[in-house]
């Protein structure tokens, strides 16, 4: 299957990306983790993005859609992926269409995990970090530590960070509905969306995922 993965930041694109690409065998493809490649391998992309990225300034679509037709390029992608992060934009969804549609592919189906604004700003604002080892996550209501401000594991000062307030938060949501938002309108034109709540359990989230999509490919055949 190839899917699209979208939902407002805090709705667990990464966390269900995974899940859902190892459930269905295909590779998880994710913006972060191009960009990462791309600038530890030193490519020709991956210096390009990191010269607008020193600079402070956004990566154009041309690199981030460059980046992206590699990967999808790759033998592992070639029976279907998960894009995670990407597109972004209706410029991106124009040129992966383009490229699918050269490639005489197409996509199965778009994803829309759907979370309430209130929920996103609980979500992410909740969360603190551990200052000695940042992979140690809490939050003050779904995972709160033992002590108030006292990581579990190793004792260090719990904070949170900067892009995590709720100020952050907010501005990302708008960032989200001017931006990628549209894209949903886009594929809801070609019937491509599939909206699911991401509301509950991690695995039931992953459950009703499956299921949607199992149910809209056998509806298109």
């Amino acid at each position: 299957m190839r899917i699209v993965l979208v939902g407002p930041p805090g709705a667990g694109k990464g966390t269900q990306a995974a899940f859902l690409a190892n459930n269905l065998s295909i590779p998880h493809i994710s913006t972060g983790d191009l960009f990462r490649a791309n600038i530890s391998q030193q490519t020709d992309l991956g210096k390009l993005a990191k010269s607008y990225m020193d600079a402070g300034n956004l990566v154009p679509d041309e690199v981030t859609i460059g980046m992206a037709k590699d990967r999808m390029e790759q033998p592992d992608a070639e029976h279907g992926f998960l894009l995670d992060g990407f597109p972004r934009n209706v410029s991106q969804t124009e040129a992966l269409d383009e490229m699918l549609s050269a490639a005489g592919m197409k996509l199965d189906a778009v994803l829309d995990l759907e979370v309430p604004e209130d929920e996103v700003v609980k979500r992410i604002a909740g969360r603190r970090v551990c200052r000695k080892d940042s992979s140690h996550v809490f939050h003050v209501t779904y995972s709160p530590p033992k002590q108030e401000g006292v990581c579990d594991v190793c004792g260090g000062e719990l904070y949170q960070r900067d892009d995590d307030s709720e100020e952050t938060v907010r501005k990302r949501l708008e960032v989200y509905h001017t931006q990628t938002e549209p894209i949903i309108d886009y594929y809801k034109a070609q019937g491509l969306v599939v909206t699911i709540s991401a509301l509950g359990k991690v695995e039931d989230v992953t459950a009703r995922a499956m299921q949607a999509l199992q149910s809209d490919k056998a509806g298109q055949q």
